[in-house]
This record gives structure tokens, C-alpha cells and sequence, in this order.
């Protein structure tokens, strides 16, 4: 069973949309399992303090590493990666979660306030990794985004495998358009060849809508996508 572990200041946060729909389905079935780890229970002082100012001065405040450290020591499973959700970390993509989703746990740390102690990312090896180029208030709402990439990798929580052979990324291009009832809808009808019955047409025209819109929305992609 795949585990996912969560590190928050606010455990009342989750599951969140992860125990609904399919996800929360195969909760139950115990296809996948939820840790919720709260970092202030490892503080040490009456007052649960986490967080302080840093060195050097500078506005906000940092998660301390001893507690953050105390938290992750109690709770973390031997060789499991852990990652830091940070502006700062390294691109999450869709490569990277189906790396993840072969993995028996991962570890995830929402940060708070103006980040952790730099020291708490050296001694325990942890990967820092960012959605993309903009600020959230917490890491919570990106480990929803993080585990949602995963956990629709893992066997069995979809009820359609093969929808995730046909997915944006997949083979580095983006989806091409898809059309479903009624056959005319508002005066537009659907592509003539997708009503042809002939599967090699319709494979190499979907083929071709997704080179065209990649090309055209997403130029990083198609450069590699050429090259490869």
C-alpha cells in the first residue's frame, strides 16, 4: 500500500479533496494510506512556539529545524525521500510523480511563514520541489496537488487505466481535443473523422492536433519533444 505523509501546522486540513470522489474510495479500500503528522506537537515550550526570527534580520518568521527535526525523526520510515514544497525547489512534473508513485512512501512538508531553517534541508536530506513560479500562503494547498498527480497513477484507483495512457505529457505533447454527445451542438458539429470508424485516421489525427497545439501553446515542450 502507498503512503503518502504530511507534514502541516494544520492536520485539520486533510484528507480535503482527497477523501472524496475516487481518491476517497480508494482510501477506504486501502489502496493508498494518509499520514497527517502535526509539526507543532513536537515543540518543546507550554506554548507549542515553532517558529522564531532569523538571523541576520529580515521580515517573517522560520519554522525551527529542532522541531521540525524531532517531528521528522519520530514519524519518517527508513529510506523514505521526504520533500520540502518550496518556491525555490526544483520543477514538479509528471515525470516526477510517476517516480514517486512507484515509491512505497514519500514524506511531504508544508511550510508556513517565510520558510524553514536552511540547516533542517542539509541534515536530513530532503528534495525541495515547487508546482511553479508563483507564492502560496502554506504547502498545503500544494500537496494536494502533488499527491493528486500520484495517486491517479497507482493501480487501481482509476476506474479507467487506459485514460492514462491517453493524457497530457504522456509522450511529452500536450491532449488533443476530445467531443462527445450531441453530434451537434450550437451549429458545430464534430471532426468528420471521428465519426469515420477508422481507428489508424482517428490515431494519426489526434496525433497531429497535438503537435499543432503543443507547437503553438507550448514551444518548451515541442522543442524536446522533437528532439526526442
Amino acid at each position: 500500500m502507498w503512503q503518502a505523509k504530511i507534514f502541516t501546522l494544520y492536520p485539520e486540513v486533510f484528507p480535503g479533496p482527497l477523501g472524496k470522489g475516487l481518491y476517497g474510495k480508494a482510501l477506504k479500500k486501502k489502496l493508498w494510506d494518509l499520514k497527517v503528522v502535526n509539526i507543532r506537537d513536537s515543540a518543546k515550550d507550554k506554548h507549542k512556539t515553532v517558529d522564531d526570527t532569523p538571523f541576520g534580520g529580515g521580515s517573517g518568521m522560520l519554522i525551527k529545524a529542532d522541531v521540525l527535526a524531532k517531528s521528522l525523526d519520530q514519524n519518517k520510515n527508513e529510506n523514505e525521500r521526504i520533500f520540502y514544497l518550496s518556491p525555490k525547489g526544483k520543477k514538479f512534473d509528471h515525470k516526477l510523480a510517476y517516480e514517486l508513485s512507484q515509491e512505497r512512501s514519500i514524506s511531504l512538508i508544508c511550510g508556513h511563514f517565510e520558510g524553514v531553517d536552511e540547516r533542517i534541508l542539509l541534515t536530513r536530506n530532503i528534495e525541495e520541489i515547487s508546482i511553479g513560479d508563483f507564492i502560496l500562503s502554506g504547502g498545503e494547498t500544494a500537496s494536494f496537488v502533488v499527491l493528486d498527480s500520484i495517486l491517479r497513477l497507482l493501480p487501481g484507483v482509476l476506474g479507467n487505466e487506459q485514460s492514462k495512457k491517453d493524457e497530457s505529457f504522456i509522450n511529452g505533447l500536450l491532449e488533443y481535443p476530445q467531443y462527445t454527445k450531441p453530434q451537434i451542438w450550437e451549429e458545430k458539429s464534430v471532426p468528420e473523422v471521428l465519426l469515420s470508424g477508422d481507428h489508424r485516421k482517428i490515431k494519426d489525427w489526434r496525433l497531429s492536433q497535438s503537435e499543432a497545439i503543443t507547437r503553438v501553446r507550448r514551444p518548451d515542450l515541442w522543442e524536446k519533444y522533437k528532439k526526442n
